[in-house]
């Protein structure tokens, strides 16, 4: 019998609710097992139609909490973003037989289409996935097996797990279990729950025993650079040259902070070097090139470039010891309706685009950056939320991770706090250590292992001085990547649905 509307929508909201709890900036990260598994009891029985439902509304519960942070921006795009975000919930939640088969398929399907939402469209939109949560627990050091979608999976593998205890619990009748050969479908509910809950433990040991980089094949002493300021604002709202200047003021911190051993690397924010123009004979270039020499170390920045009317280059630029250009790093994966807009003459019929006047240059490349200090692997903001953007800078021999980032138009805490999530999850897949700046926070520095060594106050004027590892070592997915996860999820789904259709065929045939 198909439950009332009220018995699927509020569970449903509940559980998306409690997945979005698990991530930051609240990080109850078990509560997305408990999510997960209260979803996973509310699809048992229910027809495709009402599953579609109760996944879309499990979904709105999710990202509207996850996705608050972009009705600053525009309310009713962030009302349509958090519908469609919602629907890949939907989707997967229809895609679960309603009553055998439904552990592996509601894993698989609830990972393939975590995949799809993080990849498409534009490009996709990782932040607010579940795996980001887990990036506070203890089950991090997957992502050396299988990277966020592994850790996606835990949650949804643990969830089922969970569900079908509850649902084993529930459905036996007082006195009558664990009576030796009474309920013997609750009883095997109950060991299918005690199973599924024992694969995410041999992950967790899995991970926690992993490749994880290998040791230090060299050490540098590093500094990153945050200018502080005003949050919530625009870049029409700041004066480029304001913050140019406060990136400079901080710089100067550094002699205090060094404790009296200089660092080799200085690590600059992204966007802190804005021009009109090109950087090549500009002011900012002179400075730049003065300020490594003063320094006698690799200083790397964030700059952006107006190349013509409607374009601008978003780079990493890279200066040397003797104050010259030694590497330049172009962003690939741009923000869509942030740093260009798709479909631009359509979109301009249905909102107000000057904010996004200019279109970034698509870069190309691997992100390495060949220094003095060594090969760095630099992810340009957006791009560290995408596993994509730190593998091809591993495989061509990066040995520390860099990020410039800006998230200053951002008023409370929630995408920071879920960038340094990113940064997690990063440096434990390609078992490397990573370093953070951005002009008002969180600047970070992380070690291989996941842990957040130093952090940065939002909105202070701070300098933090470290000495990281460089590493050589290769995880199981910087060598692997995704496709093992995204094989291993297909079987998972098709097998759920053989094993629904061959209990229908029996009963059939009886």
């Amino acid at each position: 019998m198909t439950p009332r509307r009220g018995g699927v929508v509020i569970p449903s909201v509940v559980a998306g609710g409690l997945l979005a709890l698990s991530l930051p900036p609240w990080g109850l990260w078990p509560l997305a097992f408990v999510g997960a598994g209260l979803l996973y009891w509310r699809l048992a029985g229910l027809r495709p139609r009402t599953r579609l439902w109760s996944g879309w509304t499990a979904g709105l519960g999710c990202y509207v909490v996850g996705l608050w942070w972009t009705g600053s921006f525009n309310w009713y795009g962030a009302a349509v973003l958090m519908v469609v975000e919602a629907l890949s919930m939907g989707v997967a939640a229809m895609l679960v037989p309603p009553v055998r088969g439904r552990i592996p398929a509601f894993v698989g399907a609830f990972t393939l289409l975590e995949y799809v939402r993080m990849t498409w469209p534009f490009g996709g939109l990782p932040i607010g996935g579940v795996f980001l949560g887990q990036a506070g627990g203890p089950l991090l050091g997957t992502a050396r097996l299988g990277g966020p979608l592994l850790l996606t999976a835990v949650v949804w593998i643990g969830g089922a797990g969970l569900g079908t205890l509850a649902r084993a619990l529930s459905s036996r009748k007082a006195g009558s279990w664990p009576l030796a050969g009474a309920h013997v479908g609750s009883w095997r509910r109950a060991t299918a729950g005690a199973a599924t809950m024992l694969v995410v433990v041999v992950f967790g040991v899995g991970g926690a025993l992993a490749p994880d980089g290998g040791g230090a094949v060299g050490h540098v002493r590093v500094a990153t650079v945050q200018g502080g300021g005003r949050r919530g604002v625009s870049d029409a709202q700041v004066n480029p040259a304001t913050v140019f200047q406060a990136q400079l003021d901080a710089t100067a911190l550094i002699g205090r902070e060094d404790r009296g051993r200089p660092p080799a690397l200085v690590l600059w924010p992204e966007d802190v070097v804005a021009l009109p123009g090109l950087l090549a004979g500009s002011p900012q270039e002179a400075t730049m090139a003065a300020l490594a020499q003063s320094l006698h170390a690799t200083v790397v920045a964030g700059v952006t470039e107006t190349v013509s009317t409607t374009a601008f280059r978003n780079e990493a630029v890279a200066w040397g010891p003797r104050g010259r250009i030694v590497g330049t790093y172009e962003k690939v994966h741009r923000v869509p309706f942030g740093e260009y807009v798709p479909y631009r003459s359509f979109f301009a019929h249905l909102a107000n685009l000057t904010r996004v006047p200019l279109t970034a240059v698509p870069g190309h490349g691997d992100g390495l950056l060949r220094t003095p200090v060594g090969p760095l692997g630099v992810m340009i903001s957006y791009e560290v939320f995408f596993s994509d953007r730190s593998r091809p800078a591993v495989e061509a021999g990066a040995r520390l991770l860099v990020v410039p980032t800006n998230t200053s138009s951002y008023a409370s805490s929630q995408v920071p706090t879920q960038e340094v999530a990113a940064d997690r999850v990063q440096a434990v897949e390609e078992g490397r250590d990573l370093v953070q700046a951005a002009p008002t926070g969180y600047s970070t520095v992380v070690n291989h292992r996941g842990a957040v060594l130093q952090r940065t106050v939002l909105g202070r004027r701070q300098v933090l001085v470290a000495t990281v590892a460089l590493r050589s070592g290769r995880t199981v997915f910087s060598r692997l990547g995704d496709w093992p996860m995204l094989v291993l999820a297909g079987l998972a789904l098709v097998a759920g649905w053989l094993l629904a259709s061959a209990v229908f065929e029996r009963r059939e045939h009886r």
